[in-house]
């Protein structure tokens, strides 16, 4: 069963002569127990479809249903408010109160919906101690760390069981090594509770770590979307694979072509490659610009099949390894490596299957 469904959702910024269209005829629904990160660059749409969601925008055409309940509909020019869609929405900022301590920010949202006290108390100490904030009930927000703020805001939402929770960038204000650890506790959380919910993000390794299914976005439309296994292994759109990983991008021209195999010349040097998506026009003699995942390539002393031939520039190290730059004239390649890696000639090896034309 579907939580959430959205079909052919248009939004305009403006109107008349200046309208500036968001989304351009977005749908895509939610299943019970699923999490679903909407994915994309600043200006794609995701968060004004999160708002359109959650009834904090109004769209101009298209339904939105929640559960078995129609709380848009452009054509009728229905448009349930954002207090009565019943959603636990967890802002970017947080947006705790600061003069009122954990548990009155939890207990908030209750109080509006004139629950009694007990169960009041009940319900909030309860998520609180699901979320490990069971002792901090009576702290204010400034006593706690970003971490805790951020698992305040989330209990919050979670305090009156929503149908659906729906995030804004959770984790964008905590450090690098705080979100790594947020990001599996925030995963977790939701798989043990069973939530539906709606994630925007414009970090592709968050949303590929926490999500069941990615939405990417792209320009008010849906570009792609999949599980986070076959949006970044099996891209159907150039956009899509650039958006989701490390790449080299390369200058070639197609020599011949085989079905979805082809033979490509990139500076002097003869490649095999693959076709991938939409790129039924790629012909013999066509210009093209291969692309290959950073980690797919494989650096050695000695030649090797599907290789291009090229002086180190320098290395940069990682920690867990190097990343290191090859180049000569106009052609580049970054390629990993164990170690750092001594001035010289290497060959760069790409897998035929791994190098895509689209």
């Amino acid at each position: 069963m579907n939580e959430l469904s959205v079909n052919e959702l248009h939004l305009d910024y403006g109107s008349g002569a200046t309208a500036n269209p968001i989304l351009k005829g977005v749908s895509m629904h939610l299943r019970r127990g699923e999490v679903v990160a909407l994915l994309g660059p600043s200006g794609s749409g995701k968060t004004t479809l999160l708002r359109a969601v959650a009834g904090l925008e109004s769209p101009k055409a298209g339904t939105i249903d929640i559960g078995e309940r129609r709380v848009f509909d452009g054509a009728s020019k229905l448009e349930m408010p954002a207090e009565a869609r019943n959603l636990g929405l967890v802002f970017q900022s947080y947006a705790l109160w600061p003069h009122k301590t954990v548990f009155d920010n939890v207990a908030y949202g209750l109080k509006l919906r004139k629950m009694g006290k007990s169960e009041i108390a009940t319900k909030v100490n309860d998520v609180l101690k699901q979320l490990g904030l069971g002792h901090l009930g009576e702290r204010f927000p400034h006593q706690l760390s970003g971490g805790q703020q951020q698992r305040v805001a989330i209990a919050r939402a979670l305090v009156y069981n929503p149908p659906v929770i729906l995030l804004d960038e959770p984790l964008s204000n905590l450090d690098a090594k705080l979100r790594e650890e947020a990001r599996a506790f925030l995963r977790e959380l939701i798989v043990r509770l069973g939530l539906s919910a709606l994630m925007v993000t414009h970090d592709q390794a968050e949303a590929m770590a926490i999500s069941d299914r990615i939405l990417l976005l792209n320009n008010g439309k849906i570009e792609q979307q999949g599980s986070p296994q076959s949006m970044y292994e099996t891209p159907d759109t150039l956009f899509t694979a650039e958006f989701m990983g490390s790449n080299n991008r390369l200058n070639g021209t197609v020599s011949a072509r085989d079905g979805d195999h082809l033979t490509l010349n990139i500076d002097g040097t003869p490649m095999r490659g693959i076709v991938r998506g939409a790129g039924a026009a790629v012909a013999a003699g066509s210009a093209v610009q291969p692309l290959i995942r950073v980690e797919e390539i494989r650096v050695s002393a000695t030649p090797l099949e599907n290789a291009l031939a090229l002086p180190l520039l320098t290395c940069m190290y990682l920690g867990d390894r190097w990343e290191c730059l090859f180049t000569r004239g106009e052609t580049s390649l970054s390629a990993y490596s164990k170690h750092r890696l001594e001035a010289g000639n290497y060959y760069l090896h790409m897998p035929a299957d791994k190098l895509w034309v689209f």
